[in-house]
C-alpha cells in the first residue's frame, strides 16, 4: 500500500502518518519527490485501514499495490533511482560500462586489464574472486587474494571495482575491498545471502536467475531492500530457453518491462547471455537502444589463455573498438558516457 500525500502537506502531517503506521505494527518508508511525498507501507494493513487514513490531514489518496514487492515497485518510488557508488552515478541519464575478466587470475592481469578498461572510458573493473562453477573441478577463484589484486588495480587506476559474492563469509570479506558486490544468477534466490547483503551498505548488483521470471527477480531485490540496503542494480544476463545457438537467450524485453514495474537501474551482460564473443557487440548496442543503464562486458588480455569464459571474452582491441562504436548509441539515447 502507498499513501500519497497532498502537495501542501506539512512535515507534521507526514510524521503523524508514520506514527500511526508504527502504532499499528507496520513499517513505513517515506519518499520525498520533487512535487509530492509518498509513504510506502509494508505489513498487515487491516487495522490501519479501519482508521480511515484517507481522511487524515495531508493525505491525498491511498493506492493499493497488488505486487508482492513494494520497495522495488515503481508505484512506491515513481522517480528512477540513481545509485551513488562513491561518486559514480548509476541510473538516470548516466551510462556505465563494467568490464574485466570473468575471474581474477593474477595481480599483473588485473592491472593490465584495468588500464584497458580505463582506456575504453569504462568506469568499473569487474573480476571474480569467488567463482561458482558448474563443475567442481573448474577454477573456483582466488578468494581474498583475488580481492587484494582488485584493490591494487583500483589504487593504480581510480576505477571502481565489482566482484561476485557467493557466501556470507564472502560478503564479510569483500566489504573491505570492493565498491559493488555482485550476486550471480545461481544465487538470485539464495534468500539468506540476500538478507545479509541487505544489511550491508555496499551497492548490490543482482543478476537475474537463469530460469527466473521478472517478478521473481524483483522479489529477490525486495529481500535485499527490505533489510535496509536500497542500493540495488539489476542485471539481465540471459535466461535458459530451448535455443542452443547461444549460451543463454538475452531477454532485451526485460529492460522496458523493468522500466514499467520498478525504479531500479538495470544493466545488461551480453557476454554471459551469448557465450560467443562475436555476438557481444550487436547485443550491447541493442541493449542501449532498449534503454539499459549500462553494460557488463567480459574482456581479457589473452582470451585463449583465460581460466574462465575465454570464448565470450573480448580482447583489448575488440573492447576498445566496441567502446568507440557504443558512444553514438549512448548519445542517441540522451545518456552521458
Amino acid at each position: 500500500m502507498i499513501i500519497v500525500m497532498k502537495a501542501n502537506s506539512t512535515k507534521e502531517n507526514i510524521d503523524n502518518i508514520v506514527k500511526s503506521l508504527e502504532n499499528c505494527g507496520l513499517k513505513s518508508h517515506p519518499v520525498e519527490g520533487e512535487s509530492l511525498t509518498i509513504v510506502g507501507v509494508i505489513g498487515n494493513k487491516k487495522i490501519f485501514l479501519e482508521k480511515n487514513p484517507q481522511l487524515m490531514p495531508g493525505v491525498e489518496k491511498i493506492v493499493h499495490v497488488s505486487e508482492s514487492y513494494k520497495l522495488a515497485n515503481k508505484q512506491f518510488h515513481p522517480e528512477p533511482s540513481i545509485i551513488d557508488v562513491d561518486g559514480l552515478k548509476i541510473g538516470g541519464d548516466n551510462f556505465v560500462i563494467m568490464a574485466g575478466p570473468c575471474a581474477v587470475e593474477s595481480e599483473a592481469l588485473m592491472i593490465e586489464t584495468a588500464n584497458i578498461v580505463l582506456k575504453g572510458s569504462a568506469q568499473v573493473l569487474r573480476g571474480g574472486a569467488y567463482k561458482p562453477r558448474t563443475s567442481p573441478y573448474s577454477f573456483q577463484g582466488l578468494e581474498e587474494e583475488g580481492l587484494k589484486y582488485l584493490l591494487e588495480a583500483k589504487k593504480k587506476t581510480g576505477l571502481k571495482v565489482i566482484s561476485e559474492v557467493t557466501s556470507i563469509e564472502a560478503i564479510e570479506l569483500s566489504a573491505g575491498y570492493v565498491d559493488i558486490m555482485q550476486i550471480g544468477a545461481r544465487n538470485m534466490q539464495n534468500f539468506e545471502l540476500l538478507k545479509v547483503a541487505g544489511k550491508s551498505k555496499i551497492p548490490i548488483l543482482l543478476k537475474r536467475g537463469m530460469s527466473a521470471t521478472i517478478d521473481e527477480w524483483l522479489n529477490a531485490a525486495e529481500y535485499i531492500m527490505s533489510e535496509g540496503n536500497e542500493n540495488v542494480i539489476l542485471c539481465e544476463r540471459g535466461i535458459r530457453t530451448y535455443e542452443t545457438s547461444t549460451r543463454n537467450t538475452l531477454d532485451l524485453s526485460a529492460i522496458p518491462v523493468i522500466r514499467s514495474k520498478s525504479h531500479l537501474p538495470i544493466i545488461v551482460d551480453p557476454s554471459h547471455a551469448t557465450g560467443v564473443r562475436e555476438y557481444v557487440a550487436p547485443l550491447a548496442k541493442a541493449a542501449i537502444a532498449a534503454g539499459a543503464d549500462g553494460l557488463m562486458i567480459e574482456i581479457h588480455p589473452q582470451p585463449e589463455l583465460a581460466l574462465s569464459d575465454g570464448p565470450q571474452s573480448l580482447n583489448p582491441d575488440e573492447f576498445l573498438q566496441l567502446c568507440s562504436e557504443l558512444k553514438p548509441f549512448v548519445d542517441l539515447m540522451g545518456r552521458k558516457f
